[in-house]
């Protein structure tokens, strides 16, 4: 890999949100060109913090790709589209299906009609998530397992991978598609619960607060940490006979909530947490237990992940404990993060 992507050309849509940046920095390790577009769109994770060390290194484009004419500007020439545009919040497509809409389907077709148009070269890594399965019929879920969102985001997820291959289909473009699961780390928004429960937890806990768990806490999850993350783009971008194969990535194994957060808190040494009654809109579109399958993806390119959750909790810990004074947390994390 660490010839691979020397001298690459490569453009990142979501480049300054918490996975997009992680993969940038990887990339610009590694002697790649970098190209970041990114809308900075509040509600979605973006911002320029993200990239602090490697700003000069690359060539960002604060730009929305819904407008057509803004993404044709930076796709031709590309050897690599690295795809993590979109929004990830549940309850807020439920509460605001159009703006959903907007930022995971339109923006899809954007990007997508500029390759076919401008330049379909490149090679496309589509990042979609574990939402699209629904509740789980049997675990751990496979890329076979039955398709049945519970929420809009969902749904529009799911619109968004067959708008990926249906032009791959029809106009050859390249393309992998890899199903996300609770992915966390550095660079992780952690100012709400918009992007993952985990990061609102470890921003009331380095706060000093009391978290709370939706639910007896009983539900299983399974956990990626944001390196091995990258590693799987990297590996399905560079390797040709995988293209249009969608792929579940997946942790070390699935923990209870309780049990992550009895973990969260002995690895930041103290911290407390409360069980609660789902909200009724939260309730709705629970899942309950999920973990994924993840043979597919090991047995095709070798991909395991390769950070355990102990491992990667105290990581992403200390990159919030170095960034966000206990004093000035909330100021920090407004501003940054």
């Amino acid at each position: 890999m660490n010839d691979s992507f020397q001298n690459k050309k490569i453009l990142i849509a979501g480049g300054l949100g918490f996975i997009g940046s992680n993969l940038a920095r990887k990339l610009v390790s590694l002697g790649a060109k970098v190209q970041i577009i990114d809308a900075l769109v509040p509600e979605s994770g973006g911002n320029l913090f993200n990239v602090q060390g490697i700003e000069n290194q690359i060539d960002i484009h604060i730009a929305d790709v819904r407008n057509e004419s803004e993404i044709s500007s930076v796709v031709k020439g590309q050897d690599y589209l690295f795809n993590l545009i979109g929004q990830n919040s549940h309850l807020d497509s439920m509460k605001e299906p159009h703006a959903d809409l907007e930022l995971n389907c339109r923006s899809q077709l954007s990007i997508l009609e500029a390759c076919r148009k401008i330049d379909p070269s490149p090679k496309i890594i589509f990042t979609s998530t574990r939402q699209i399965y629904g509740r789980p019929e049997s675990l751990p879920v496979h890329e076979c397992h039955p398709l049945l969102p519970v929420d809009i985001n969902g749904v529009h997820k799911l619109a968004g991978e067959w708008y990926h291959r249906i032009y791959a289909q029809n106009y050859d473009l390249r393309v992998c598609i890899l199903r996300l699961t609770n992915t966390y780390g550095p660079r992780m928004r952690i100012k709400d619960s918009r992007q993952t429960f985990l990061g609102w937890w470890i921003h009331e806990m380095i706060g000093g607060n009391e978290f709370q768990i939706f639910g007896n806490g009983d539900q299983l999850r399974d956990f990626t940490f944001v390196e091995d993350a990258v590693q799987a783009l990297l590996l399905t971008a560079q390797r040709e006979e995988i293209n249009s194969q969608i792929f579940n990535l997946s942790g070390d194994g699935p923990v209870s909530l309780e049990g992550l957060a009895k973990l969260l808190i002995r690895l930041h040494g103290s911290g407390s947490y409360r069980l609660i009654p789902f909200p009724e809109d939260l309730k709705l579109i629970d899942i309950g237990d999920y973990y994924a399958d993840a043979t597919k993806i090991n047995s095709m390119i070798g991909w395991r992940p390769k950070i355990g959750l102990e491992e990667g909790l105290l990581k992403t810990l200390r990159f919030f404990k170095a960034h966000l004074k206990q004093d000035q947390l909330e100021q920090h994390v407004d501003a940054t993060l």
